[in-house]
């Protein structure tokens, strides 16, 4: 059974929150459609950036890729990334958060 949908803008504030609470502080860098725009996680750690894409898995639930691959990358390869995903849907959310060990300061299922 897949889990509810969450309005896009709700949960970017969710992990907005939960990135303060757990020391990770994050900043809402584009705003997208606020009830089904997708979200882009761009995570600033010690060693480069990640870049996460929200995906759906095979049983429909949320599931996040790393859309830069599985190294850390630098801030312009970070950023062409970004781009790309926002000329094929310009719905997306872009939130960035300091992430030291590259790990999202949200409960996520990375494939």
């Amino acid at each position: 059974m897949t889990e509810p949908r969450v309005k896009a803008s709700l949960w970017v504030s969710m992990a907005l929150r939960m990135g303060d609470q757990g020391g990770c502080p994050g900043v809402v860098v584009r705003k997208g459609d606020p009830d089904a725009g997708g979200v882009l996680v761009v995570l600033h750690g010690r060693e480069g950036m990640a870049v996460l894409s929200q995906v759906r898995d095979a049983r429909g639930d949320v599931a996040w890729m790393r859309g830069t691959g599985a190294a850390p990358v630098d801030q312009s390869t970070a950023d062409a990334y970004v781009a790309r995903q926002l000329k094929f849907d310009p719905d997306l959310w872009v939130v960035e958060f300091e992430a030291p060990d590259l790990l999202p300061p949200f409960e996520a299922k990375i494939v």
